[in-house]
């Protein structure tokens, strides 16, 4: 049948149970137990209540077999309508696959071995009108799974395990650092200019204030307000959004992971993304090696280094002083003529050798250092070289996981800093300088560690997941043209 016969076939069930004077959509139903509690403590002739959507119903004659699922696990119904003690006939006649029902009975095992509940009664909770899709315990259409994904979490048990598995690595982050004493903090995700990293925001206006507004894309320079104010530990996982391009590993909207530690360098944020990450992937995979898209990812640490600037200069004879044009006639030697910039600074050109790289090559993690200056206006330099600043980025299975600097704190210093990656930055259209914020920093800012971690990506890494859009719940996706309802 077509899906509109499907539903209307349900209405009409729907209905004659209002006939009956039954309620299609129940109230409040109290629980002894979730079916996983049950499986666990089966005991037969026990009586049990339990709750659940129907997924399954195969009929022998006046007896029909039955699956009921809940969030924890699955067991079997043992449904015959002479047994139900309530409304027997018309709610056995109105079951179908998908509806929500409470049910009352007493425990036993088949013939066959199958633990099961012979039903006493049905409670109606909610009255499925629509069929879930054709191969629903297998659902594959992606465009299906991520525009609804309340279906892919009915069809998909595999992928109800991905988000209740993120939220236990988001519960495993907040214990780890609540127990090193550093304090959760909330900061504007609503600003009134974007910064803290590069990046091309979403704008909006406030009409109250008449003015621009924009969404965050990163937290940190409010968090280093913080740092001024005297709170020495802090981090925040945080919805950052950027008005940037769609991939399996790119989503407008994300989840990071921010720490900010005062009184500490790049080389503390090093050893604590070590210590978090590896035991995650212990915790959440009971090993610190870990399957990911076939290939084996070891988290032991401690995890590999490898200098940018040396592997820059190996591959392209760059140095961190060269012009613009240099860097882009080098890439050109290396590469070909073909390149080209829409505007020549030395950000674009890197942006291009960052492409270059090979990063599909990186498995285990490896934290890069050495990164050139220019391209880190808020991380302290080098003592021995001016053009290098402290700072890492960690690698793991081609994927950039993780982000850290020794926190720039010289008023001065970062002022000027920040006035020539306006100059730089061509891209973002980040194209001001927060006053605030370096007034604040006037005020003295601790010498500190700051880190980033993409939480998507690792959750991604921890759960084999091939697809950001795979670990985020809704991610954002082109209308469909009949999309909305007008009211």
């Amino acid at each position: 049948m077509e899906v509109d016969e499907i539903r209307q076939v349900r209405l009409d069930k729907l209905n004659k149970l209002k006939d009956h004077g039954i309620s299609p959509y129940g109230m409040r139903f109290d629980r002894t137990s979730s079916i996983s509690d049950v499986l666990e403590n089966f005991e037969e002739e026990k009586e049990v209540t339990i709750a659940g959507r129907l997924m399954a119903n195969r009929s022998h004659g006046k007896v029909m077999f039955a699956d009921l699922e809940d969030q924890s696990g699955k067991i079997q119904l043992f449904i015959k309508v002479q047994q139900i003690v309530i409304n027997g006939f018309e709610v056995v006649k109105a079951l179908d696959i998908g509806d929500i029902i409470g049910i009352k009975g007493v425990l036993f095992i088949t013939k066959t071995g199958q633990q099961s509940v012979r039903v006493a009664e049905i409670t109606f909770l909610s009255k499925s009108l629509l069929s879930l899709p054709e191969k629903w315990h297998g659902l594959k259409d992606v465009e299906i799974r991520y525009r609804q994904r309340y279906v892919d979490l009915i069809a998909n048990k595999d992928v109800r395990e991905i988000f209740i598995k993120r939220s236990k690595i988001v519960t495993r982050i907040r214990a780890f650092l609540d127990k090193l004493g550093f304090l959760e903090v909330e900061t504007p995700m609503l600003q009134p200019m974007a910064g803290g990293a590069r990046g091309r925001p979403f704008k909006s206006q406030h009409n109250a204030y008449g003015m621009d507004v924009f969404l965050r894309i990163a937290p940190e320079l409010y968090l280093k307000r913080l740092l001024v104010g005297g709170l020495e530990r802090v981090y925040e996982i945080n919805r950052n959004f950027r008005n940037e391009g769609v991939s399996t590993r790119h989503n407008p909207e994300f989840t990071m992971l921010e720490v900010y530690q005062a009184y500490g360098d790049y080389g503390d944020m090093m050893k604590l993304t070590e210590d978090l990450v590896s035991s995650l992937a212990k915790e959440v995979t009971g090993s610190y090696k870990v399957n990911y898209q076939g290939k084996e990812i070891d988290f032991t640490t401690p995890w590999e280094r490898r200098s940018f600037a040396k592997v820059v200069k190996e591959k392209f004879d760059i140095n961190p002083e060269d012009d613009a044009k240099t860097m882009l006639d080098k890439v050109k030697v290396h590469k070909g003529q073909k390149i080209k910039v829409d505007t020549l600074t030395r950000s674009a050109v890197m942006n291009i050798v960052e492409d270059m790289l090979e990063e599909e090559e990186i498995v285990n993690p490896v934290f890069f250092t050495d990164y050139f200056t220019f391209l880190c206006p808020l991380a302290k330099t080098s003592p021995e070289n001016k053009a290098i600043s402290q700072r890492f980025e960690v690698f793991i299975s081609g994927m950039e996981v993780g982000n850290a600097y020794s926190e720039l704190n010289d008023a001065q210093e970062q002022r000027e800093r920040l006035r020539e990656d306006l100059d730089d930055d061509v891209e973002t259209g980040n194209r001001c300088v927060d006053e605030d914020f370096l007034n604040a920093m006037e005020y003295g800012m601790p010498p500190a560690g700051g880190l980033g971690i993409g939480i998507d990506r690792l959750v991604m890494l921890l759960t084999d997941a091939p697809s950001i859009r795979d670990v985020i719940l809704f991610p954002l996706m082109k209308p469909l043209e009949k999309q909305g309802i007008g009211l």
